[in-house]
């Protein structure tokens, strides 16, 4: 009788072990079915138009080398045109045995928002269409939000929100004449949660991220897809681009920035999101996610955490104050 109990229960221990093992198993099917996508959609993505925001540097221009080694036919913009023209030689020396197709150098502000029209024109009439649309460009802050001037909120919200808004009214017309195209968003996760001393960053990433998902339901009957990516850090020249509380440069690489993603690492993830034809995707490490999702399950303990963490920025920039006087 023992004996029979014994049986029954190392059975059910085993049919236990493998039901725990199947568990991952529809993961790693929706993993290879992803992957079996994104594999077809690589090669629709040759001699596709896609016009890249902030392309001169970090990010941007890895989305460049990204889009380029694809196939694409690579419109790189952003308001330094020697820096632009830099990238654009890099990407002909590159890959000069590679059949790709020269970049185009296309210099636009996007704090002059009813200037892209025109920039847009001009794009039109040298390829006739825009089927990808990367809205990269932006800045970041390093203030607290008391000490922050409010011609900087104003400055980083039309950078950041209007400057992107602007330049996508603008494609999408003739993406919809055509029902064909793409939008894609580089937010950050700072778009889904907010943390102390980015007040105005965070404020326009999460007005990127409402007006993207309101656009996403409004544009799928035209079959125009709208991708939102949220980034952590990466390790790029942001910190040291950033606008301080006055408007003057921050100058710093500071410590998460530096121990930042790859750029190029990210920017091939986020071709991956184009080709997969994700909606929102979060490309951050484990303790990002955790804040996300702390913020809408246990916000009493985040708003805790946050508060800690302000006081802890309040008094090393107090030290740093005391040391320069």
């Amino acid at each position: 009788m023992r004996e029979g109990i014994v049986s029954e229960k190392s059975s059910f221990s085993v049919w236990k072990v493998l039901g725990w093992m199947c568990l991952p198993l529809p993961y790693f099917i929706y993993q290879i079915i992803l992957r079996m996508r994104e594999h077809k959609q690589r090669e629709t993505l040759n001699g596709k138009v896609v016009l890249i925001t902030g392309a001169s540097s970090g990010l941007g221009e890895s989305l460049a080398h990204a889009f380029y080694t694809a196939g694409c036919r690579v419109v790189l913009a952003s308001r330094r045109k020697d820096e632009l023209e830099r990238v654009r030689s890099d990407l002909l020396e590159c890959y000069s045995t590679n059949p790709t197709h020269p970049p185009v150098v296309m210099p636009l502000d996007l704090t002059d928002v009813n200037g892209l029209q025109e920039k847009v024109a001009e794009i039109l009439k040298i390829y006739g269409h825009i089927d990808v649309l990367v809205n990269n460009g932006g800045i970041s802050v390093r203030s607290d939000a008391l000490s922050l001037d409010i011609s900087v909120d104003i400055k980083v919200m039309l950078v950041n929100y209007f400057g992107s808004v602007a330049l996508t009214k603008a494609i999408l017309p003739h993406m919809i004449q055509r029902r064909e195209g793409r939008i894609v968003f580089v937010s950050s996760v700072q778009g889904k949660f907010a943390i102390p001393q980015r007040s105005a960053y965070a404020a326009s990433k999460h007005a990127l991220q409402a007006f993207a998902d309101s656009l996403r339901a409004e544009v799928a009957e035209h079959n125009i897809g709208v991708t939102v990516v949220s980034p952590g850090y990466i390790n790029t020249a942001m910190s040291i681009n950033a606008l301080t509380g006055s408007g003057a440069s921050y100058g710093k690489m500071d410590a998460a920035t530096s121990a930042g993603a790859n750029p190029d690492d990210m920017a091939m993830e986020i071709l991956r999101c184009v080709l997969r034809d994700a909606k929102d995707v979060v490309l951050a490490p484990i303790t990002p996610r955790i804040a996300y999702f702390l913020r809408y399950l246990c916000p009493p303990l985040y708003f805790w955490i946050m508060a800690r963490r302000a006081l802890k920025l309040a008094a090393e920039s107090n030290s740093k104050s005391q040391e320069v006087q």
